[in-house]
């Protein structure tokens, strides 16, 4: 088994019985590409008839905290 770049612990490998529901490259690279774009949310993967065919991803903005400058930010 090989790591997936980027997620610790994330192990790619496919048990004998799920040959033939692969999911294909450029799919598990759109999750993974939405997941390592996304601070602070979720994604979440939507399957049909054992078919990837949504990947939704909310992402939260955190205000009245610390800036890197260690000011407070201001809410209005």
């Amino acid at each position: 088994m090989t790591t997936i770049t980027g997620i610790a612990g994330l192990k790619e490998g496919i048990a004998p019985d799920l040959e033939d529901k692969r999911i294909p490259v450029n799919i598990r690279q759109q999750i993974l590409r939405a997941i390592a774009t996304t601070e602070y949310g979720s994604v979440e993967v939507v399957i049909h008839d054992g078919k990837v065919v949504q990947i939704e991803c909310r992402k939260k903005i955190r205000v009245g905290r610390n800036d890197e400058s260690g000011r407070r930010d201001a809410i209005l």
